[in-house]
């Protein structure tokens, strides 16, 4: 096996072969007399999920990192053919797993919050939607391949649209709107495409809702998400909070960039600007920006030195925008090949310090947790994953000289704060978009874009958008790739970062004990549900009434 992973390839599981292990799985289960028998055929089933688990997230990697090679392409196209019948087995096995009458003693080793995730898959997938599934995934392809073969052409460069992203906070501002507007036109010129895909992707999502007995998708999609104690009314009662809280404060923080920028209008294409001069900006390229990670990991310790060490070593990290990569950032953890791999596409501003310290916080928190008895809950769910992400963005402040220099470090951070509570209403509408969508099934791609207009409204009244095409129209939520590709995911991140928050809070009084107690929750990965890990951190939920007043005021106090 390579110990560097460019070099790193996995062969496709033979589907008869995996499907006469299961045959045999089942037949041992039903034939095990004690929770220790099956608890080893539990060990020997997680071989076999991790075999296919790996080959499907490299061939999704390879995909990601170039999708114009049609290799990469036609592997991830066999993917998404074949993984409903891979997850047909997986679910039947869950299903035997559950009925077992050893079921709570195996509870005791391998945690029950184990067995709830299962029962949420099991909800969630029948074989009578396998070719659902694929035809799902063919079309969150599409989306992939339309965005990432964007080539647009704006200041003497042709740019796809992450590169075209770092002029969001360019000092210039002439700059900024020239690429919000280039940005847009690119949106509305390709509208009817993505208004195809949606159109197609709620018509099918709705459609296995009900062939698995469900009313609308939305209830699907919280199976799918694995929402572990809590459902839409707790979500909904946290959007009323960001409503209520956040927004008045967000409001103020978009009217001190006003003040700052010395305009008399607040625009859509300054919603990222917080400085006249421009946002901080890294102070070196991409070899540059590892060498500063590489000294900030190696003071902070708590496991983050030697972890980023070895992420050089093996070549874990795709860091660097480049035609034909898919935009964004993702983390995916290797079993078999014992490490986790960080996606991102750096671009020259602040977003690739957050984006790239983003991404090694979910690296760390899968590392610390690989050990867990099961590969299954090495990750917790995506809401408690992106508390370890946020968390570290928070957790390295002290650090960012390193990357900005003494004058700009300390407006970095106060940027990053106003960033992120001004993200807060942002992240729920996207939320609130997706309920209304699912509960109204028969809206037509027009009316879609004016409940979109009207969320905007209420969350995020200070955006002005003046004539562009896109946004001005109603378009906005295309530009989300999780509304397309994950739906119900984005609200993860507004509810990860109540936590990271608190953890922001916390760092600043103590801040060695705070990094302690991150290390310590990335290590109990997804042995407890959601808001278990949050206790366990001494973290509030976000579904505590008030859960925001302390965070806020303490930003209040640090923003003044």
């Amino acid at each position: 096996m390579a110990f560097n992973f460019p070099d790193y390839s996995v062969p496709q599981p033979d589907l008869a072969a995996t499907t006469a292990r299961y045959d045999e799985l089942h037949t041992r289960l039903a034939a095990a007399d004690s929770a220790a028998d099956c608890l080893a055929i539990v060990a020997d089933w997680d071989a076999v999920l991790c075999e296919f688990e790996e080959w499907a997230s490299v061939t999704y990697i390879r995909f990601q990192q170039d999708t114009k090679n049609e290799a990469y392409q036609a592997a991830k196209d066999e993917l998404d053919a074949i993984k409903p019948k891979y997850a047909n087995l997986e679910t039947r096995f869950k299903e035997a797993l559950l009925e077992s009458p050893f079921r709570s003693e195996m509870e005791k080793t391998l945690t029950p919050t184990l067995f709830a995730k299962w029962e949420c898959n099991t909800k969630s997938f029948d074989t009578i939607i396998e070719e659902d599934s694929a035809a799902e995934a063919k079309l969150q392809s599409e989306y992939t391949s339309l965005t990432a073969g964007a080539e647009i052409e704006f200041h003497g460069e042709t740019l796809t649209l992450s590169e075209l992203r770092k002029f969001e906070d360019d000092a210039d501002r002439d700059l900024r709107e020239g690429a919000c507007r280039a940005q847009s036109q690119w949106y509305i010129k390709n509208a009817p495409e993505l208004d195809r895909i949606y159109d197609e992707q709620v018509a099918l999502r709705q459609s296995m809702a009900r062939k698995l007995g469900y009313e609308t998708f939305t209830e699907l999609g919280y199976q799918r998400m694995t929402r572990i104690g809590y459902g839409p009314d707790e979500v909904a009662a946290f959007r009323d909070e960001v409503r209520d809280k956040v927004v008045p404060l967000a409001i103020e923080v978009a009217e001190k960039q006003k003040e700052i920028l010395g305009v008399d209008s607040l625009m859509y294409w300054d919603r990222n600007a917080y400085s006249v001069d421009g946002n901080p900006k890294p102070q070196g390229d991409h070899d540059w920006m590892v060498d500063r990670a590489t000294k900030m990991f190696d003071e902070m310790g708590a496991g983050l030195d030697t972890f980023f060490g070895e992420m050089k070593a093996r070549g874990t990290m795709d860091l660097k925008s480049r035609k034909g990569k898919a935009g964004g950032g993702f983390c995916a953890y290797l079993h078999q090949f014992g490490f986790p791999f960080i996606f991102a596409n750096f671009n020259g501003t602040r977003g690739d310090v957050d984006v790239f310290t983003h991404e090694v916080g979910h690296a760390f928190q899968s590392y610390r947790s690989r050990k867990q008895p099961m590969s299954d809950i090495v990750w917790p769910t995506t809401e408690a994953c992106e508390i370890h992400s946020m968390a570290l963005e928070f957790l390295t402040w002290p650090h960012m000289e390193k990357f900005y220099g003494e004058g700009a470090a300390e407006t970095l951070r106060r940027v990053h704060l106003s960033a992120y509570l001004q993200f807060l209403p942002y992240g729920v509408s996207i939320d609130h978009f997706q309920h209304l969508v699912y509960a109204n099934l028969g809206a037509t791609p027009e009316e879609r874009n004016e409940m979109w207009q009207e969320i905007e409204r209420t969350y995020l009244p200070w955006y002005d958008y003046a004539d562009l095409p896109a946004e001005s129209s109603g378009r906005l939520w295309q530009q989300k790739a999780h509304v397309y590709q994950c739906p119900f995911y984005y609200i993860d991140y507004c509810l990860a970062l109540t936590g990271a928050l608190q953890f922001w809070s916390k760092s600043r009084a103590d801040a060695p004990g705070a990094l302690d107690t991150y290390a310590k929750l990335c290590t109990r990965g997804g042995s407890l549900d959601y808001t278990g890990l949050l206790h366990s951190a001494g973290l509030r939920s976000p579904f505590e009434p008030g859960c925001l007043d302390d965070v806020i005021a303490d930003a209040k106090r640090y923003l003044g």
